[in-house]
């Protein structure tokens, strides 16, 4: 059990400092768990989604199936979806992450997308006078420039899917859900607040991380943003 001592007191504290000293290894595993459901489900769904984008962008007839799908997965609300999952796959991580990497997709295809119509026809025009093809001219070229707006829908999954993983704690994963889920059914206010701070201070670092991940690989974007 997470929480000790008497809970629900009228004098509990928000923070009881004894019990986060003696729980660290606790809070250690939540955190490093909650990371790594979080870059797994992000990862896998870039992978999936950069694909799927350009084939969307280029094949306008298929632009709104592949929208239509992802957006029905991203509507299915996360317990209902689990519960779904769940005599299939049972209370594993592939249960967790097949559902947190379904929530990224409708976020990063469309960004790939806008990401891609941005790009200038000229630049395009340019390219294919220079003899590209148009797988290379999509790799070397396009999504290259349309890397501002991908790693604009990247950040916003990468917090949307921290907020998520809080979820899977019904599945018995939950990284720092567990926590959180810990302090309410305990009515203990110390390991709710732990979870909850270190959920949003893991979300504003990724965050952080991410825009200034974006401002190193693309410096173009920021020359024109300051003319």
């Amino acid at each position: 059990m997470l929480a000790t001592g008497v809970l629900g007191a009228a004098d509990d504290p928000w923070i009881r400092w004894d019990w986060i000293s003696g729980h660290v290894p606790v809070i250690r595993a939540a955190l490093a768990q909650h990371v790594e459901l979080t870059l797994i489900a992000v990862a896998i769904g870039l992978i999936i989604a950069l694909p799927l984008g350009v084939v969307g962008w280029r094949e306008r007839i298929l632009r709104g199936p592949i929208f239509s799908v992802t957006g029905i997965l991203y509507t299915i609300p996360s317990l209902a979806l689990f519960s779904i999952l769940v005599p299939f796959t049972g209370l594993t991580t592939l249960t967790a992450e097949i559902g947190l990497v379904s929530y990224t997709l409708l976020i990063l295809i469309r960004n790939v997308v806008v990401g891609l119509d941005a790009v200038p026809e000229d630049v395009r025009e340019a390219a294919r006078g220079m003899g590209y093809r148009p797988f290379r001219q999509a790799v070397g070229i396009e999504v290259p420039l349309a890397l501002p707006a991908i790693i604009a829908g990247l950040r916003i999954a990468t917090v949307t899917t921290i907020g998520l993983v809080t979820v899977t704690f019904v599945i018995g994963k939950g990284g720092l859900g567990s926590l959180i889920y810990d302090g309410l059914i305990r009515d203990f206010k110390t390991p709710l607040v732990v979870g909850t701070t270190l959920s949003v201070a893991l979300a504003v670092f990724a965050d952080l991380t991410l825009a200034g991940i974006q401002r190193v690989i693309t410096p173009w974007a920021r020359s024109r943003a300051g003319t």
